[in-house]
């Protein structure tokens, strides 16, 4: 039986308009690549937690995957590939060594928006975003100096990247400010996720003398061996006082979910566009959490006011003059450094007892 032409148009208009309709509820495809487990009670594992809360803000209008464990370098860009050919509209890649597997997917899929974090390269459809880790760090560094009773820190770092020779710096300056005479040790463990490196990394530093342990690594491995030599430690990335409810000072814990849930809505309001983004403490993106209740007074006092007074604008940690360690002057007088400035930082401090390696 043939249909009248008005019958078949009318067909067609509603087969237009459901087609339409189904288009539209299709759900925000958001992807995540991270370089660790996101069982790592740190780094990993609050970008998760970020993820989590973006599906419960949106509901059914976001659809989210994750892939943990990725190394940097060629398997992080045949993953975001894959993320990327499989239909996710917006990709997030959560550390520093997927800044070139990015850059080079994005390239290839011009229609899907990147967002990676602690890089510095952009593009048309590529953003950048971080934390402004360096205030949590100079916080932790006057609570330091403060506790220390052997004037010595110890700090297990990862890569030597800009931002962890800044956040070194930041943990020795705020720790100076309270402690002329306060030295940081440093131990290179090149990994973010090995919790026997970083185990062993911190009782290296505890047997050289430091008694208290700050960490730019993942796992609460270092805090664990710090409760069991009766050494005070901070928490990196997330609330790790649970590991060590002794020598936990209080953590500095990064809550990435406003920033996921703001991008994610900007490409459904089709208003995203690249760019370069800093959370702190000011918009509460970085915090400081669990701060000890045994800690005296006075120390609880100087982690609050010092958090309140970089949070407020008052004081920044990379304010000039400052020299290098070599006597150089790497900022003026009245100078702060921009946030182009501290991607860029590659030396450390004026009383930093040590090089930075290749």
């Amino acid at each position: 039986m043939k249909l009248k032409p008005w019958i078949k148009a009318t067909a067609l208009s509603l087969s237009t308009l459901v087609t339409s309709s189904v288009l539209a509820e299709e759900p925000l495809k958001v992807g995540f690549v991270y370089v660790g487990p996101v069982g790592d009670h740190g780094w990993s594992y609050e970008h998760d937690q970020g993820r989590q809360d973006l599906e419960s803000h949106f509901g059914d209008k976001v659809e989210t995957t994750f892939v943990e464990n990725v190394p940097e370098g060629a398997d992080a860009e045949r993953v975001i590939t894959q993320l990327a050919k499989s239909g996710h509209d917006l990709i997030f890649t959560t550390s520093f060594g997927f800044m070139n597997p990015t850059i080079k997917a994005a390239k290839r899929f011009p229609k899907v928006k990147f967002e990676h974090a602690t890089g510095y390269k952009r593009g048309g459809n590529v953003s950048t975003y971080t934390l402004r880790t360096y205030e949590g760090r100079y916080v932790s560094g006057v609570a330091a100096g403060m506790a220390t009773k052997s004037n010595t820190i110890g700090y297990i770092a990862s890569f030597p990247i800009p931002e962890v020779i800044r956040d070194i710096n930041s943990v020795y300056l705020g720790a100076k400010s309270v402690n002329p005479d306060v030295k940081i040790k440093i131990v290179w463990v090149n990994t973010w996720y090995d919790p026997g490196k970083e185990s062993d990394a911190a009782n290296a530093l505890m047997d050289q003398g430091a008694d208290i342990i700050v960490q730019h690594t993942d796992s609460p491995a270092p805090l664990i061996a710090a409760e069991k030599r009766g050494v005070m430690g901070i928490g990196q990335a997330s609330d790790m006082s649970q590991f060590a409810p002794k020598s936990h000072m209080f953590s500095v814990r990064d809550v990435w979910a406003p920033h996921y849930i703001r991008s994610a809505q900007e490409v459904m309001d089709d208003s995203w566009a690249p760019e370069d983004f800093w959370g702190g403490f000011e918009d509460d993106i970085l915090q400081i959490v669990s701060i000890n209740p045994a800690l005296p007074d006075e120390m609880k006092e100087a982690i609050k006011s010092t958090h309140a007074k970089i949070k407020s604008g008052e004081f920044h940690p990379f304010t000039g003059p400052m020299k290098d360690n070599s006597g150089k002057e790497v900022i003026a007088a009245g100078y702060t450094l921009t946030d182009e400035e501290l991607t860029a930082v590659n030396w450390y401090v004026e009383g930093i007892d040590a090089s930075i390696p290749n």
